[in-house]
């Protein structure tokens, strides 16, 4: 891992052409250019439109070989084997895997909870950063991007689609959206199971504060509908450590009430639950098949990218 990220922090930096001339505060066109040699795949079959370089669930023409089945009238005589006709003085044809187009969601959360930081970056700016950089590597190797922008509700729903023009607008949706209100994930992800409804990679950016139990029956959900499912779980460090050192007011970000506090008081029952509460979370994304980030926000998005990057292309075609 730290080979592949050292030689793309080493590449060449080519330039990185956008569908508009507007600069964005999120994107990084260094990074780009370094990501670029990484491509994005689904872990599953996806269903497109085009061919593209994913795994589908349905036979066609490529270069790799799936299997053999008995002739049957109507096939093309040309993917007739004569080779295992002649052994076995049967008729068989070869079947390829077919290659397609995927549809990638992201689906952002905007609850009031992802407007804290503690690191000069908030988590709503770190799920901008990695939804744009996801974005715009998806959309330059041929897929559709679409995102949803969820709070209480569907905030915002821009369907996938798969041009320039379209991008221009998701990324328009990431920068101007800004955290607010409470957040009912559980239920918006199974809105959003029975809505998309094409298989499709969905790409969730988070912090979850929400009980993992809570998000078992959803991510269940998403998983019947074929679905390839990741989670950016985005977490701040004060968040992970609970480091106070001093009384203070512990304030709702969503609109609950204000706890006054001695953080030496609580900092073991809240590092208690914390474990417990991590551990239930592994526990319902492992039995659910979803892939699993878990980001620390003062870590370099780039290198978080790159850990996801890699690990999908070792799991590609996956069936």
């Amino acid at each position: 891992m730290c080979r592949v990220l050292d030689l793309l922090l080493a590449a060449a930096e080519s330039p990185v052409m956008f569908p508009d001339r507007q600069s964005r505060s999120f994107i990084d066109t260094r990074v780009l250019s370094r990501l670029a040699g990484l491509p994005l795949f689904a872990r599953r079959p996806m269903q497109g439109a085009v061919s593209g370089r994913h795994a589908s669930p349905h036979r066609g023409s490529s270069v790799e070989f799936a299997e053999y089945r008995k002739y049957v009238p109507g096939d093309d005589l040309r993917r007739l084997d004569w080779r295992a006709f002649g052994r076995s003085d049967r008729y068989y044809v070869k079947e390829f895997e077919a290659d397609t187009n995927l549809r990638c969601c992201l689906v952002v959360d905007t609850s009031g909870s992802m407007g804290f930081g503690s690191t000069g970056i908030t988590k709503i700016d770190y799920a901008r950063r990695i939804a744009g950089t996801l974005g715009y590597l998806a959309s330059q190797q041929g897929d559709a991007v679409g995102v949803a922008c969820v709070a209480k509700g569907v905030v915002q729903n821009i369907p996938p689609k798969r041009n320039a023009a379209h991008l221009r607008q998701i990324l328009d949706v990431l920068e101007q959206t800004q955290p607010k209100g409470e957040t009912q994930l559980a239920a918006v992800l199974h809105e959003l199971a029975e809505t998309i409804r094409q298989r499709a990679l969905i790409i969730i950016l988070s912090d979850l504060f929400i009980e993992p139990e809570v998000l078992r029956s959803s991510f269940q959900h998403l998983r019947f509908r074929r679905h390839d499912v990741t989670v950016f779980h985005l977490l701040d460090p004060l968040e992970l450590s609970f480091s106070f050192r001093r009384p203070m007011r512990f304030l709702d970000m969503e609109g609950g009430p204000a706890i006054f506090a001695e953080p030496n008081d609580i900092a073991d029952r809240y590092d208690k639950a914390l474990q417990a509460y991590l551990t239930d979370l592994k526990k319902v994304v492992l039995e659910s098949a979803i892939d699993y980030q878990r980001i620390s926000i003062d870590e370099n998005y780039e290198q978080a990218l790159v850990r996801f990057l890699v690990s999908r292309a070792q799991s590609k075609g996956l069936r």
